[in-house]
């Protein structure tokens, strides 16, 4: 199996299952509570190491029980914590609610995230990574960060993947030989200026891009590389207990398959997989499945 490094997000989720999400100013009774591990980032690295590679988690995390309880949580999966840093305050914290039709709504408080440095990530980076190795970043930590680990991986010669949630708008010289993984709505975000799907595919791809693989929930994803017809994968069925963590593990297998030696054709087909199987259990990590789920989806 290949390296893979993960720049994120390290958070606490704070799960709540209920009958239907509610609408503005409506209140939503009866709802059960759990605490699960979270973040993108962390998620994203745990993902990883299920799949089987070396993976380094590079973040920051609280003074707080909750901040020793998520690095002790990524140990357990297999995750090399020693690029966590520790900060004042406390440490981040997700608010999810999710449906009896498994749909979600998400909100943040970044606490400890927000607080990781670009001068961090690079010192952290520095002789950890060579042109082996895949850098997985997202955007639930100062864009800084996410650039100081983006230039780190082109000098090391390293494939660079932009996971772009929450969306935001993103300066040419980040996308520049950059993997990026939007979903549907994710897409406008990064190139706001483009009036549609296609012509923010364009620009994005005009700004040096390596590839766009827009994520599409239960149809699958695309796939766009520069002089190419897109290439659409279809999700296999599965039986949705939520969907939170799915793009997650979209990314995670991503980094993998890549940090492997796949193709990027290859690559999505194998993430598409790993995203649907993550939907068949519940909460961000509830269903991350191994290589050999990966392969049995796939043959399916």
């Amino acid at each position: 199996m290949g390296y893979v490094t993960v720049v994120g997000s390290i958070n606490a989720d704070y799960v709540v299952r209920v009958g239907h999400l509610p609408q503005p100013g409506e209140t939503v009774a009866d709802g059960d509570l759990v605490i699960r591990p979270g973040g993108k980032g962390a998620n994203q690295a745990h993902a990883a190491a299920r799949l089987g590679a070396s993976v380094v988690m590079i973040g920051a995390v609280g003074a707080d029980a909750a901040g020793e309880d998520q690095r002790a949580v990524l140990r357990l999966a297999g995750v090399d914590t020693s690029g966590l840093m520790q900060c004042d305050g406390p440490s981040g914290v997700a608010m999810i609610l999710v449906d009896d039709a498994g749909e979600n709504m998400i909100a943040v408080a970044p606490g400890a995230n927000r607080q990781l440095a670009g001068e961090a990530v690079t010192a952290t980076l520095s002789g950890r990574i060579d042109n082996r190795s895949v850098v997985l970043a997202s955007l639930e930590i100062p864009l800084d960060a996410v650039a100081a680990g983006a230039r780190a991986a082109r000098a090391a010669g390293a494939l660079v993947i932009i996971n772009p949630a929450p969306g935001r708008p993103l300066p040419a010289d980040l996308l520049a030989g950059a993997i990026l993984t939007p979903n549907e709505g994710e897409i406008r975000l990064v190139a706001p200026d483009s009036g549609s799907e296609d012509e923010a595919i364009a620009a994005v791809l005009g700004a040096g891009a390596h590839a766009v693989v827009i994520t599409r929930g239960a149809r699958g994803a695309s796939l766009y590389e520069p002089g190419q017809p897109g290439y659409h994968l279809t999700a296999p069925q599965v039986l949705v207990v939520d969907t939170v963590g799915a793009g997650d593990a979209f990314n995670g297998a991503l980094a993998v398959a890549l940090s492997d030696g796949e193709t990027m054709r290859s690559s999505v087909r194998i993430a598409v997989a790993a995203g649907a199987a993550a939907c068949t259990g519940p909460g961000a990590r509830g269903a991350l499945p191994t290589q050999a789920d990966v392969e049995a989806l796939i043959r399916r």
